[in-house]
């Protein structure tokens, strides 16, 4: 029997303790028979503007009450399905960034050892790198990405030699053999350079980057047949900053910029995912010290619920159901 989420006609949203979409929470490693885990990361160490994406997940979690059984679009009901769970957060060392990475990679090697496709809650956007080195190691190949930002995240180096921010998670992803970039693509590309060469690097390696410019241009439609042709049938993981949002939908975040995609555009977008070859996905960014609302965690947790819903069908495809 699935596990199903408490219902508003049993509970009202404002009650109970928050849970994400209000399914049980289950611990590692207790979860066994758990297909798809949804997981808070609750960490921001890697930052480098303004801080508070650490207390992205718990608010995500309070919005995620919003939530129901069944897409009022393509009609998927995801926790007939899968079986899905709230695994809880993640360890994390506040303090130390490094210590943190290993702590979050230790975890999700748990989880994919488990055979539980992960669904997480961010937290900032470092926190992709050890989601993608577990992925990576348990399907034995580098994987593909449809990564929806403002922001590249290829960058090398902040402050002299430190290769470990927000901005440089998939630059070492490609540089550990975890992600191939042939079969990356990244969608809402914008804003204003350090110097000329900063997109140079993830062109070079073969990253297909939409800017912003070139979405408006094309279009929801045409741009999510392009990504699609580029990961193909290969295992691909999703990432969605909500930065990739124009910051009217989304201004609780630390790398705000304007001209961005809107809401309804990206639920499209993310409807198109279905039928890839899904392993994973994760939402980052939100920020909720910058929007007291609760706006932007609602944005997030309803662009995890369109991601729910296209993993849980995956699951039951995998297992003949």
């Amino acid at each position: 029997m699935n596990n199903k989420p408490i219902s508003g006609h049993v509970l009202p949203r404002f009650a109970g303790i928050a849970t994400f979409m209000r399914l049980p929470y289950v611990a590692l490693p207790e979860a066994n028979d758990i297909d798809i885990g949804i997981i808070g990361v609750p960490w921001d160490g890697g930052t480098t503007n303004r801080a508070g994406a650490r207390h992205g997940p718990r608010q995500m979690r309070d919005l995620s009450t919003m939530t129901r059984n069944v897409h009022h679009v393509h009609g998927i009901a995801p926790y007939e399905l899968a079986n899905c769970a709230d695994l809880g957060d993640t360890p994390v060392n506040p303090v130390d960034l490094m210590d943190s990475i290993d702590r979050i990679q230790r975890f999700y090697d748990q989880v994919c050892e488990q055979g539980i496709m992960p669904l997480t809650a961010g937290g900032d956007h470092l926190l992709s790198l050890p989601i993608l080195r577990a992925l990576a190691k348990v399907h034995a190949e580098p994987l593909g990405m449809i990564h929806f930002d403002a922001h590249t995240d290829t960058m090398d180096r902040y402050f002299g030699d430190f290769e470990y921010t927000h901005g440089t998670p998939f630059r070492r992803a490609i540089e550990e053999g975890a992600l191939d970039p042939k079969r990356t693509v990244q969608i809402g590309i914008r804003g204003a350079l350090y110097t000329a060469q900063d997109k140079d690097w993830g062109l070079e390696q073969g990253i297909r980057v939409i800017e912003i410019e070139e979405y408006m241009d094309l279009g929801p439609d045409k741009v999510m047949q392009e990504a699609r042709r580029i990961v193909g049938d290969g295992k691909t993981y999703v990432s969605f900053d909500v930065d990739a949002l124009d910051p009217v939908y989304a201004p609780g975040t630390g790398t705000p910029e304007i001209g961005g995609i809107s809401t309804h555009d990206a639920q499209a977008m993310l409807r198109d995912l279905r039928g890839l070859n899904l392993v994973g996905a994760d939402v980052v960014e939100v920020a909720p010290p910058f929007d007291p609302s609760g706006n932007t965690a609602l944005v997030g947790v309803t662009m995890m619920w369109e991601m729910l819903c296209l993993m849980a069908e995956v699951i039951s495809k995998r297992q003949g159901n």
